[in-house]
């Protein structure tokens, strides 16, 4: 490919020659001998910065977002308005435009998105499509199946953003096609629509789970979250996905479906209450739980080992969305049947103990609040007088505002709390934790502050007793923390099942 190549679909005239090309690349330390350098300005750092590095580092042509940058001398140049919807179309062309050989599945929302892409992803599988899937836990990447007639599988690549530019979306993509891919699922955050990271995107179908308070650091209000929500709908410089799926016992989401209706080919509503896909005769064990999935089509019985009415949401949505796609019901009740568990979304961590240790992802009130009622039915549902003991904190360099609301949740939902910190990045850890105590304190639930994480970790555990059920909130499946002194490897998970071991729990064994 040569440069005129590269910049074909962006409107843009560039000077200088016309040189064959190796690569692409916003990052001036990634640039190879004979890549092209996109200088754009980002959040909080302008590329056009960097241009020289990149030319250092082997860049044979240069793409910059700033008209008012010198082209330097026999360098090959052109000049765009708008450098992230230059580097999805440069992006997209390089490697062949493989997000069009693809059905895409689009999942925004505030909570549920990275259970709701996993099951998606695993009826894909199920129903015999190979499939990517890009999120906040991992992302996986699908490989051809072995020649003696094995079956195709995945590797799993570290996720370092939820969304990641288009660049990046795009060598995935080509990777997914390139080992026969037929789907993708993908969680878009709201950062990402606003930055337009998925521009040139084509979503088939777009899942919105729910909106409740978070990220208002960024988008500064609840309508301004929404508007970032809305755009995968609308499409982000790609026509709108063929089907919407909504989540119709959402205020938000009422509001996005109502403004859908005339826009969208396929509108389909899910709920407990309301919708095209209604959950009935629901049945909430501790292992399991069951619904009737109602829709227009008849009456599915569905099965599935995730526990709590939130996941009876996030089923409904996947269900939903991989129907879109034209799967049976029968097929994605069958799929939903054998999926397992999202690693840090209440996962149970069992030494053995005659109580229950969930650690969950849960970092915003409504999430705390769902969690922790989950928790309640449980101990409620176990006859016996068990109290829920809850662990979280609030991260840093984050929305302040929603700090006290969190304690109240934690509060309002627990018998016995454990503030602590949780990723305090750049901030104070014991001013995140006075910020979230005057939620906390006027529920009036006891509590104990404990800012050293593993601390509160093993002070919880050391607390319960025989049918508590203790949460550790905030983390999941994140494996460091990160504050002023650094990133630092932490598990909650290992933490939890280190504190019981110190307390002599084992697999199978029982403290005397």
């Amino acid at each position: 490919m040569n440069f005129s190549e590269l910049l074909r679909g962006l409107n843009v005239s560039a000077s200088g020659n016309n040189p064959q090309i190796s690569g692409l690349d916003y990052d001036s330390r990634r640039i190879k001998p004979g890549g092209v350098f996109l200088a754009m300005r980002g959040e909080s750092s302008d590329g056009n910065r960097y241009i020289d590095v990149a030319l250092k580092n082997g860049a044979v042509a240069v793409v910059t977002d700033s008209a008012s940058e010198s082209q330097r001398q026999n360098v090959p140049w052109a000049v765009i308005p708008n450098g992230r919807r230059a580097l999805g179309q440069m992006s997209a062309n390089f490697y062949g435009h493989p997000a069009q050989k693809l059905q895409i599945i689009g999942v925004t929302g505030t909570n549920g998105k990275t259970t709701t892409t996993f099951l998606c992803e695993s009826i894909l599988r199920h129903c015999g499509k190979p499939s990517a899937l890009i999120g906040t836990i991992e992302y996986h990447v699908p490989v051809k199946a072995s020649s003696n007639g094995g079956a195709a599988s995945f590797k799993v690549l570290p996720s370092p953003h939820t969304t990641p530019e288009s660049l990046e979306l795009n060598q995935i993509f080509a990777e997914a096609v390139a080992a026969g891919a037929t789907h993708a699922v993908m969680e878009v955050s709201s950062h990402a629509l606003a930055q337009e990271r998925v521009w040139g995107v084509p979503f088939a179908v777009a899942v919105f789970t729910n909106l409740t308070r978070d990220h208002l650091d960024y988008h500064k209000d609840m309508e301004s979250y929404f508007a970032a929500k809305s755009i995968l709908f609308s499409g982000c410089g790609t026509p709108p996905p063929r089907a919407a799926v909504i989540n119709a016992d959402d205020e938000y989401g009422c509001k996005l479906a109502l403004s859908r209706k005339t826009e969208t080919e396929l509108v389909i509503q899910y709920g407990i209450q309301n919708g095209d896909f209604r959950a009935t005769n629901i049945n909430l064990k501790p292992d399991e739980t069951r619904f009737d999935l109602v829709t227009a089509g008849g009456t599915t019985k569905v099965e599935s080992p995730l526990i709590g009415s939130v996941n009876v949401y996030n089923l409904l949505a996947a269900a939903a969305a991989t129907h879109a796609c034209g799967f049976s019901l029968e097929q994605i009740a069958d799929a939903i049947r054998s999926f397992k568990q999202v690693p840090g979304r209440f996962e149970k961590v069992d030494c053995g103990q005659p109580f229950t240790v969930v650690v969950d992802y849960a970092h915003t009130d409504d999430a705390l609040r769902n969690l922790t009622s989950i928790a309640r039915d449980f101990v409620r549902r176990a006859g016996k007088s068990g109290k829920v003991i809850t662990v979280f904190g609030c991260g840093g360099d984050r929305d302040r505002t929603k700090r006290p609301l969190m304690g109240t949740a934690a509060g309002e939902g627990s018998d016995f709390v454990v503030l602590t910190s949780d990723n305090p990045r750049s901030e104070d850890p014991q001013q995140i934790i006075e910020d979230a105590l005057p939620g906390l304190r006027k529920t009036g639930t006891s509590y104990k502050v404990e800012p050293d994480r593993k601390k509160a970790i093993q002070l919880a555990i050391r607390e319960a007793r025989a049918s508590d059920m203790v949460l550790i909130a905030g983390k999941g499946h994140e494996k460091v923390q990160i504050s002023r002194e650094g990133t630092q490897p932490f598990d909650d998970v290992q933490v939890a099942r280190d504190a019981l071991k110190q307390i002599s729990y084992a697999k199978g064994e029982r403290a005397r």
